[in-house]
């Protein structure tokens, strides 16, 4: 069982070392370079060693406990790295920038809290334990950010500078709309799980009346919008970092998120006819206002 493991975890390096290999290709088409290196494809290398550097403390430790905590660091990293590197930035890239930055800083923040009340973080519980399947996850952190990124990255690193015109504005809309929404539903659920009389209790108060996982749908509408802002300066092969938002839904629907999170409150409250009459009138993801 252990050598099968390891070998599904190495695979799963290589596969994700490949796919960050081919958008960085792919995101550094026309755009620009440091001596002979492309900035974008500089960016995504950095994205992969900051995550690798990482691993070697914690799997010393056998410790999950900066995880999210790197995965924020890595997107600061490669943001500012492609800010300093790349031609001077129009007012479309400085605002993708900053973006960026405000982000992966307010959700490092929140998640690194959260894992220092919690303890720990249970994805890792059997993992950690394993350094090969231990490094496929920082691995796939890596190309997490990557991915995520990619549309901004293109933005900031790609050299074609143009006016923000009404899909750029449209864009920070939606980008907005998004930050909001992920920003709230995590802060009322921190208030939620904070107050001693809900112990033992989900969450159903707030956005989470209008959608079971109202963050994520945040996240998704936050990375959405980055694309929209990205439409009008992407040439080329850079088209291909529009996989960010896809890449996300994909992630938090059929990967990490919905599906985990379902499940763990499914052995925990199913039966209970509360939950299940929640669950029956409340949307998985797309907010709906309650009946």
């Amino acid at each position: 069982m252990a050598e099968r493991n390891n070998t599904q975890a190495l695979f799963g390096i290589v596969i994700g070392v490949a796919v960050g290999a081919a958008i960085s290709w792919a995101g550094s088409d026309g755009g620009d370079r440091l001596d002979t290196l492309p900035v974008f494809a500089l960016c995504g290398l950095l994205a992969f060693a900051i995550n690798w550097l990482a691993y070697i403390p914690s799997a010393i430790a056998q410790t999950e406990h900066y995880y999210d905590l790197v995965g924020g660091i890595t997107y600061i990293s490669v943001t500012i790295i492609a800010v300093v590197l790349s031609t001077p930035l129009d007012l479309r890239s400085a605002i993708v920038a900053a973006m960026v930055l405000v982000w992966s800083l307010r959700l490092a923040t929140f998640l690194f809290r959260r894992i220092s009340r919690a303890g720990k973080d249970s994805r890792f519980d059997t993992i950690k334990t394993r350094p090969v399947s231990f490094l496929m996850a920082w691995t796939i952190q890596g190309l997490w950010v990557l991915l995520t990124a990619a549309a901004a990255l293109a933005v900031i690193t790609g050299g074609n500078r143009e006016p923000l015109g009404v899909i750029g504005y449209l864009g920070i809309a939606i980008w907005l709309a998004g930050f909001v929404i992920e920003v709230v539903a995590d802060r009322q659920k921190s208030d939620f799980k904070a107050d001693p009389a809900n112990k033992g209790r989900f969450i159903n108060v707030g956005l989470w009346a209008w959608s079971r996982h109202p963050n994520y749908f945040g996240e998704i509408v936050i990375w959405t919008g980055m694309a929209v802002i990205a439409l009008p300066v992407l040439q080329g092969w850079q088209w291909a970092t529009l996989i960010s938002p896809v890449f996300v839904i994909f992630l938090l629907t059929k990967v990490s998120g919905v599906p985990l999170l379902e499940q763990k409150a499914d052995e925990r409250w199913s039966g209970q006819d509360d939950y299940e009459e929640y669950k029956r009138s409340t949307p998985v993801l797309v907010p709906r206002p309650p009946a």
